[in-house]
């Protein structure tokens, strides 16, 4: 090979294993190597980086880029430029957005608005009960993968019956399509809030008050119990509080096949920042009290939780400060400020970057069936890199975020280490801390790459088999006879 398109040299190369000091040649949309800078080809162009780290793009399995429906909010085009100017190189999209993606037209308006990424993407189709019979066709089409919502958020959408998710369940696990699960229990949500606006409870902490650490206690349970019967795929999304995280523990030594998220706001944020801070802290799960914090880190750094996400849910400033709780919109940008925020606490040595590419780049494509062609700095990868200054300081500022919310909760906060430079398949997308509007459209959709292993299901039969075929023998409408318990 005589030349390539571009060589990074002399950088250190980040994987979950080790740090070593290397250079990256890359060739059209891949890694070709990555080695001794000796034997690197020549380049089109080089990138010096003596005293840099590559580490594989962020990937952020939870986003809500709101388009279609509330382009106010965001855009496909704002958002993606937030994620690409925080060293993350894939996103998967949330789908409530209006309409839901729940349906081939919803999927279809959802592609066409995502024609202007930045980066590469994932779309998460909609489990629910009025969407169960579109599961395959949405696969189909380009879905990646299911959320539920099993507890209510922004956008209202009705929490899946037990019935439907079991269903659902039943449907994916053959498929091993995993299943994004927002576990809180909508029933104990929707009667404290109530309690708490008839007390008239209008501060802060009442939204906390109203969604105690059981209901997502209860929703786990509930969850994992389903798919260990199924063996379906799970994901517990935004995992908030440590009371929970013992059937999590439990549920991966018995086998099953769940993965867990938790954000930057449940390892560094609590209810002092809440009481100060008002409607911008407003989200769900709550942040919670300062003893959740510690566990959370603990159970990132154990395996129990297997990655950061970012659970992006951006809003107008008028959205979040009014003067009821219960009036400002569940959510806050943060996509575009994980990374700094995440190697600040490399830096104080909270955990080491190897550790933190395993939770922002390997697990989450190990999850989602990218591993290989992302989530790797190796030759035949995507060059999806992130090149970071781990001594580069600095201040957070919402007046400086790509996305249209422009309202945070970390405004302010002290960071030390950046992303400098984002690599998407070979092009920058960001360059020296600027984002490269010419790379709109860009990214694309992750389908093409995806490889989901087959999951094979445990202690139940198919759905079909279930409840559309009538058993060898048994006449049709009769009371099949009792089977012996498993």
């Amino acid at each position: 090979m005589s030349q390539v398109d571009l060589v990074i040299r002399g950088a250190q190369v980040v994987s979950p294993d080790q740090i070593i000091t290397a250079s990256v040649a890359i060739d059209g949309e891949r890694i070709v190597a990555v080695g001794h800078d000796d034997v690197m080809p020549a380049g089109r162009e080089e990138l010096r980086a003596d005293g840099l780290f590559l580490l594989p793009g962020a990937i952020d399995s939870h986003v809500h880029f709101r388009d279609p429906g509330y382009p106010h909010k965001e855009t496909w085009k704002s958002g993606s430029a937030a994620a690409a100017c925080g060293g993350v190189t894939t996103i998967f999209d949330m789908p409530n957005t209006n309409p839901p993606t729940g349906t081939l037209e919803a999927l279809r308006l959802k592609h066409k608005a995502a024609e202007s990424s930045y980066v590469d993407f994932g779309i998460h189709g909609l489990l629910g009960d009025d969407t169960i019979e579109n599961l395959e066709a949405l696969l189909e089409a380009g879905v990646t993968s299911f959320k539920a919502f099993v507890g209510n958020t922004f956008g209202n959408l009705p929490a899946p019956t037990d019935g439907a998710l079991l269903e659902g369940f039943e449907k994916l696990a053959p498929l091993g399509i995993r299943t994004v699960v927002h576990a809180e229990n909508s029933s104990i949500l929707l009667r404290r809030q109530q309690r708490m606006e008839s007390a008239g409870r209008i501060d802060t902490l009442a939204h906390l008050a109203a969604r105690p650490a059981v209901a997502e206690i209860e929703a786990i349970g509930r969850v994992l119990t389903l798919a260990e019967w199924t063996g379906a795929r799970v994901h517990i999304a935004h995992h908030s509080a440590a009371d929970s995280l013992f059937l999590i523990r439990e549920a991966k030594r018995r086998g099953v096949d769940v993965t867990v998220e938790t954000c930057p706001q449940y390892l560094l944020l609590n209810t002092d920042h809440a009481a100060r801070l008002g409607g911008i802290m407003r989200l769900n799960p709550p942040i919670r009290e300062a003893r959740h914090n510690q566990p959370l880190w603990d159970a990132l750094l154990d395996g129990t939780i297997d990655m950061i996400a970012t659970d992006h849910a951006p809003h107008t400033p008028e959205e979040k400060t009014r003067e009821s709780i219960w009036d400002c919109d569940c959510g806050f940008p943060g996509v575009e400020t994980q990374m700094p925020l995440m190697l600040t606490e490399v830096n104080r040595q909270r955990a080491t970057l190897m550790d933190y590419v395993r939770w922002s780049s390997v697990n989450p494509a190990r999850a989602w069936g990218l591993y290989g062609a992302k989530g790797v700095i190796a030759a035949g990868a995507h060059a999806d890199i992130a090149v970071i200054d781990m001594n580069r300081q600095g201040v957070l500022s919402q007046n400086r975020l790509q996305t249209i919310s422009r309202i945070s909760p970390w405004h302010g906060r002290a960071v030390q280490g950046y992303p400098l430079h984002t690599l998407l398949r070979g092009r920058f997308v960001m360059r020296d801390g600027k984002l490269v509007t010419e790379a709109a459209g860009w990214g694309r959709s992750v389908k093409t790459v995806q490889t989901m292993p087959v999951a094979r299901p445990r202690n139940t039969e198919h759905y079909t088999s279930a409840i559309l075929s009538t058993p060898p023998g048994v006449a049709p409408n009769a009371t099949p006879a009792p089977q012996e318990p498993l």
